[in-house]
């Protein structure tokens, strides 16, 4: 194709493929759908019961709402949340899916291990119940306000308002070094904004292959340099692919690191699933 010849690997070359390979294939994982579990729960104690004189305090399955499943998933090798969240059709999408789990995935949401189990659901399910709870609870102390201020004296100055509570301070924006780790670390951040799925692991065994961390690599012999485009950068990406891959958000010039590592990421996410599914020529 005239915007993405194939590479060859160098003898012996610091340099490596470019990023574009017409004869290289590659398979998206396909993943498992867990069936999701309901429990049902008792219909909450009526109205008439309690003005008969029944206890308002009704047993606790009596006020517990219906609870949704919980879809319990072990990652494998080449998953991520973004693929995850979709293979499963989570509402809110690998955001949800990472809030739901962080403090198992950890701060970098691009970074998770096969073998770590992530709930789908769980945060659903202890809403849906404590919101249950907090209506009967909150219903019962509403009838007991009402009779005790029809009862208690009138009284003589109304109570000051409640102090509105002060706002959070803003997160402070993240820092990356700027080097190799940092520049995949921002990279990631990106990708994980746009959807875009892939580890770190991935990321530097690629980049390693193709360009030892040189971001000023340029390949000058190959079939790609021939027809006028060669390779740059970190992942060794031509030109017309960085630019219908370019991510926005991150540098037109592709001889920038994150930039040239979200555009190469993107496009390996299109044509192999993940990154993390590139091990050759690509």
């Amino acid at each position: 194709m005239p915007t993405m010849g194939k590479h060859r690997r160098t003898k012996r070359s610091p340099l490596s493929r470019g990023l574009v390979a017409v004869t290289a294939g590659g398979a998206v994982l396909a993943l498992p759908v867990i069936g999701a579990t309901t429990a049902s729960a008792a219909p909450a104690q009526s109205v008439t019961a309690e003005r008969a004189g029944v206890s308002a305090a009704a047993p606790a399955k009596a006020i517990t709402a219906q609870k949704a499943g919980i879809t319990t998933y072990s990652v494998v090798k080449g998953d991520s949340l973004y693929k995850i969240a979709d293979g499963h059709s989570l509402d809110g999408g690998w955001q949800r899916l990472y809030k739901d789990n962080k403090k198992a995935v950890g701060d970098n949401p691009g970074l998770i291990r096969p073998g770590l189990e992530l709930a789908i659901g769980a945060k659903s399910k202890a809403k849906a119940s404590g919101s249950s709870e907090r209506t009967a609870t909150a219903d019962r102390a509403d009838r007991a306000d009402r009779s005790e201020r029809s009862s208690a004296p009138v009284a003589k100055k109304a109570a000051a308002p409640a102090a509105a509570p002060a706002a959070a301070p803003a997160a402070a924006p993240a820092t990356y070094t700027n080097d190799l780790d940092g520049w995949i670390k921002e990279s990631l951040a990106v990708m994980a904004a746009n959807g875009i799925p892939g580890t770190y692991e991935g990321i530097h065994r690629n980049i390693m292959r193709e360009s030892s961390g040189n971001p000023q690599v340029v390949n000058n012999w190959d079939s790609n340099a021939a027809a006028g485009t060669p390779s740059k950068g970190l992942l060794q990406v031509i030109d017309p692919t960085f630019q219908a891959y370019h991510v926005p958000g991150t540098s037109m010039d592709s001889f920038d690191p994150v930039a040239n590592i979200t555009a190469a990421c993107n496009y390996a996410a299109d044509r192999y699933g993940s990154i993390d599914n590139v091990f050759g020529a690509y």
